[in-house]
C-alpha cells in the first residue's frame, strides 16, 4: 500500500527530529578551538587513536609514493604561557609501517629497510621548542631511526584544543612537518633511484592526564 506523499514526509521529518533530539552533542558541541591561550597547561599523554605520522617520497621521479606509522605513544608537557619551554617525547612502532601494496609493506619491514626486528621502535625527543607565531613553533630533536640518531626540525601548527565531545576528555591537536634522508638513517635501498627524501606528515593528538 501506498503511503500519502504528506504521511511520508511527516515520517521523514519526524525521524529527522528523533535523532536530532537523541544526538545532540555531536552538532551542539562547541568546535575545538584554535586559540592557543585556550590549550590547557599540563601533562599530556598521546592518544594514539587519533595520531598517525604520513611519510612520502619520490618512487622512480614518476609519483610521489606515500606509507604511514600510528599506534604513537609518549608524552608533552606544556604551558601556553611559556610555549618554549615545552617538554615532548614521541614513540612509534616501526612495525606498524603501512602501506597501500601489501606485499611492500612486509618489505619495508626486512632487514633491506626497516628492519623492524632489530629496530622495532623509532623515537622523537624534543630538545627546543620555537614559537614561530602565534599558534605556529619550530620543534628541534633528536630522531632515532634504524638505530641511528640524527638532529631533525619540524615546523608545527596548533590544530585545536578543547574538551572531546565523544569521551569528554582535555585535548590538543598539532600538526607538524618536516623533511629528512633516509640514507642517513642507514636506509639506502635503491638510493637515489628510489628518492632519498622523506616528507614527513605528522597529525598528533594528545590527552590531559
Amino acid at each position: 500500500m501506498d503511503l500519502p506523499k504528506s504521511f511520508r514526509f511527516a515520517s521523514i521529518s519526524a525521524a529527522l527530529l528523533a535523532v536530532t533530539l537523541v544526538l545532540p552533542s555531536a552538532h551542539a558541541q562547541q568546535a575545538a578551538s584554535r586559540d592557543p591561550a585556550a590549550v590547557k597547561a599540563g601533562n599530556y599523554k598521546i592518544d594514539p587513536d587519533h595520531t598517525q605520522i604520513t611519510f612520502s617520497l619520490s618512487h622512480l621521479g614518476f609519483s610521489e609514493f606515500s606509507g604511514q606509522f600510528s599506534g604513537a605513544s609518549g608524552s608533552l608537557k606544556i604551558d601556553p604561557a611559556k610555549p618554549e619551554a615545552s617538554q615532548l617525547k614521541v614513540t612509534v612502532s616501526a612495525a606498524s609501517i603501512q602501506t597501500t601494496v601489501p606485499e611492500l609493506t612486509e618489505k619495508l619491514k626486512g632487514k633491506e629497510w626497516f628492519d623492524t626486528a632489530a629496530y622495532p621502535q623509532a623515537t622523537f625527543n624534543a630538545s627546543k621548542i620555537t614559537p614561530t607565531g602565534a599558534d605556529t613553533a619550530t620543534i628541534s630533536g633528536d630522531l632515532t631511526l634504524h638505530g641511528v640518531t640524527k638532529p631533525v626540525t619540524l615546523t608545527a601548527r596548533l590544530v585545536g584544543s578543547g574538551i572531546n565531545p565523544i569521551d569528554k576528555a582535555v585535548t590538543v591537536g598539532f600538526q607538524a612537518k618536516g623533511t629528512i634522508k633516509r640514507g642517513d638513517f642507514g636506509i639506502k635501498q635503491y638510493l637515489p633511484v628510489l628518492g632519498d627524501d622523506v616528507q614527513l606528515l605528522i597529525d598528533a593528538a594528545f590527552v590531559l592526564e
